[in-house]
C-alpha cells in the first residue's frame, strides 16, 4: 500500500510540472551587469534588465502596442549616525512601438525626438532593456571623505492599449513586472581635486 501512494505521489508531482510549466519555472524580471563609472563632469550608470519580455508582450507589440520601461535611479550620501540622504534621482523611460506600415521597430528614450529605428524585435527589445551611460549628477558635488551608493530599479508601466485591442489583450496585467532595488558602492575617486 505504501507503495502505491509513493508512486501516485510521484506521478502527481510530474503531472503537476507538465501541466503547470509557467508556475514551476517562472522567471523575474532583474537588474543586471550594474555598472558605475565617471567621465570628467558625471557619474554614469550602466545596467541592463533581464527576463522582462514574455511572449503576450511580444504580441503586444508586434500588434502596434506601445511599451513603457521606466527605470529609477537614485545616488545616495551614507551617513552613519542619520538617515541617507538622498542627492540625485533620475526617472529614465524607454518606450517601443511597432509600426505595422514600415515593419520597424522604434525605441525612445524620456520620450526624445528622434527614436531609434530598429529591424529586428531582439535589438529593439535589448535597446529597451539597457541603460548606456546614464548621467546621474555632477562629479563635483562628491566629497572624498564620504561613502556614496547608487540605487536602481525598473518596471513595467501599465499600457493603455486602443478599446479595440483591450478586448485582444485582457489579461494584459499579468505581465506586468516591477525589479527589485539594487544598490552598488561608488568605488572610484571623486571629488575635488581628483
Amino acid at each position: 500500500m505504501p507503495k502505491k501512494i509513493l508512486i501516485l505521489a510521484v506521478l502527481l508531482v510530474c503531472y503537476y510540472f507538465i501541466a503547470f510549466p509557467f508556475s514551476s519555472y517562472s522567471r523575474v524580471a532583474q537588474i543586471r551587469d550594474l555598472f558605475i563609472n565617471r567621465d570628467t563632469e558625471n557619474i554614469l550608470v550602466y545596467a541592463m534588465v533581464t527576463d522582462c519580455f514574455t511572449g503576450k508582450m511580444e504580441e503586444a507589440i508586434m500588434a502596434g502596442a506601445p511599451t513603457m520601461f521606466t527605470f529609477l535611479i537614485d545616488l545616495y550620501e551614507e551617513r552613519p549616525y542619520w538617515c541617507d540622504r538622498k542627492l540625485s534621482a533620475i526617472v529614465i523611460k524607454h518606450t517601443i512601438k511597432y509600426d505595422t506600415a514600415k515593419k520597424t521597430f522604434f525605441v525612445s528614450a524620456n520620450g526624445g525626438h528622434e527614436p531609434a529605428g530598429f529591424q529586428d524585435l531582439e535589438s529593439a527589445k535589448r535597446a529597451m532593456a539597457e541603460l548606456n551611460g546614464v548621467a546621474v549628477a555632477p562629479v563635483g558635488i562628491l566629497q572624498r571623505d564620504k561613502t556614496y551608493y547608487i540605487r536602481i530599479k525598473a518596471k513595467l508601466d501599465k499600457i493603455r492599449l486602443p478599446m479595440h485591442m483591450e478586448y485582444v489583450f485582457f489579461f494584459v496585467s499579468l505581465w506586468d513586472f516591477e525589479t527589485d532595488w539594487i544598490e552598488k558602492t561608488l568605488l572610484f575617486n571623486y571629488g575635488q581635486g581628483s
